[in-house]
């Protein structure tokens, strides 16, 4: 939160797609993609702004004119997002989005152009026409976050997440856009083989988040949620590169790519606030709170989700006030209709207040409370969504822990970079492992990241990704 993943397929299954028809991106796509940019990029962490950047702007531009949706590289807008989610994805417009986190996955620029094809490649099939669509809230349960009846109070409180749709693609669209992405990195002059790499590094970080289940899920979407994967399109994916004329991995190490990514913050940003299992901490506000168990935590640009199975709430930032001013105020700017006089009361000795009204979402009744809590610079507030009669529900618990970091408590929160280190003389999988910035499961993180399996051999000169404090 910043305030202020068969057989063989016959050379016909694996036809080249059509191309687009146009050569020009509609005034219309264009409006549609302008007016949903910021919304995504308020969704993702906004802009990652690190040198890294502009190489990721390069690549996507050199991959998206391949698609036939135009021949201008400056009718793309490509951006590398903040964002401890892995992702990518592409809209009408010709915005082309990709997240660090799934950038420091990738170990190569081939593999980084394929998924960013892929990406695009949607948009040029025009998948989304034919899509399902669901909101990034219905993953966790939130129905009560729909359309709205009678009134759009329920949108209201939900801002940006309500308005953001993730695409849920068929099987046989992921792999007509897995064409794509061999079809456009090739034709951009990276090898076709970085499709099947791309897949295989997702599917291996797939089972490792299985594996380790630090975060308990993510209110965004991550690649691999959005774009079912598995051995069977691997395989395809390798069909596609040898049919192109590549081989079936990528040959050597692509020092450029991986010394490009030294410096890369990885999972949170602390500007942004950190989370920790079910924990949320900003070291700047120095605050923090704890979401119920089962529920998970999203970190936005300017809110905090937590959601679960039984409602939803969201934490915020407002100017200082009297908590009671403040949550009727609040209220009055999202349109509820019946009044409620706020209950004050004291959380973890600060004046606090707090109100329930009655909304109606997807012709349900729901409750909508708002908690405010009196600091001398801000007022911080959760606006909580549960069914009709629940109250606060099971976010009690995480009213209860919202509290303030000493300054020792802040002054240690620190984030993740990216390091790139030369393998030495002696140097093995278990020595460097142990220079993880992780209390557990530090070897399998090693070897996702690096793309290695449990038995490789380090090699004198070899480059390798570290996940360090800093």
């Amino acid at each position: 939160m910043r305030f202020l993943t068969a057989a063989m397929l016959t050379a016909a299954t694996v036809s080249a797609p059509v191309m687009a028809q146009t050569r020009s991106i509609s005034q219309s796509d264009r409006a549609q993609g302008a007016q949903a940019n910021p919304q995504l990029l308020a969704q993702y962490g906004g802009r990652y702004s690190g040198p890294q950047a502009a190489y990721v702007e390069r690549v996507g531009k050199k991959v998206a004119v391949q698609s036939g949706l135009s021949n201008a590289s400056g009718d793309f807008t490509v951006t590398l997002l903040n964002s401890p989610v892995e992702n990518a994805f592409a809209i009408p417009g010709g915005y082309v989005y990709i997240t660090r986190q799934l950038l420091a996955l990738m170990n190569s620029e081939a593999e980084l152009a394929a998924v960013m094809g892929h990406e695009v490649g949607h948009v040029a099939a025009r998948h989304s026409n034919s899509r399902n669509t669901r909101s990034t809230l219905g993953n966790l349960g939130a129905t009560l976050l729909g359309a709205v009846t009678g009134s759009d109070l329920v949108s209201r409180i939900a801002g940006v997440g309500s308005q953001l749709y993730t695409l849920s693609y068929s099987r046989n669209q992921e792999y007509q856009a897995d064409q794509f992405g061999v079809r456009y990195a090739t034709a951009a002059g990276y090898a076709p083989s970085g499709m099947a790499d791309a897949l295989v590094q997702l599917n291996e970080a797939q089972a490792l988040a299985a594996q380790t289940s630090g975060r308990g899920g993510n209110a965004v979407p991550t690649w691999m949620s959005t774009h079912p994967n598995g051995a069977e399109r691997v395989r395809r994916a390798r069909a596609l590169a040898q049919q192109a004329g590549g081989a079936a991995t990528q040959p050597g190490q692509d020092t450029t790519y991986l010394r490009m990514l030294d410096g890369l913050r990885y999972d949170d940003d602390p500007a942004q606030g950190v989370i920790d299992g079910t924990t949320f901490r900003h070291p700047a506000l120095r605050i923090r709170f704890t979401a119920p168990s089962g529920y998970a935590l999203q970190n936005g640009t300017d809110a905090v989700t937590i959601a679960g199975q039984g409602g939803q709430a969201e934490f915020r930032m407002g100017p200082a006030d009297d908590p009671a001013s403040f949550v009727r105020q609040r209220l009055a700017s999202l349109g509820a209709r019946t009044a409620a006089e706020p209950q004050t009361t004291r959380i973890n000795g600060t004046d606090a207040a707090i109100a329930t009204v009655r909304a109606n979402a997807n012709n349900q009744a729901v409750d909508l409370t708002i908690v405010a809590y009196r600091y001398p610079s801000a007022t911080y507030y959760f606006q909580i969504v549960t069914p009709a009669g629940r109250g606060i529900g099971p976010f009690e618990s995480l009213l209860d822990s919202f509290g303030t970091l000493t300054q020792a408590e802040a002054n240690a929160i620190v984030g993740k970079r990216i390091r790139i280190a030369t393998v030495r003389a002696g140097d093995t999988i278990d020595s460097l492992s142990r220079q993880m910035a992780y209390p557990d499961f530090q070897r399998n993180r090693f070897l996702t990241l690096n793309g290695l399996e449990d038995d490789a051999q380090l090699v004198p000169g070899q480059l390798v990704k570290l996940v360090v404090r800093g």
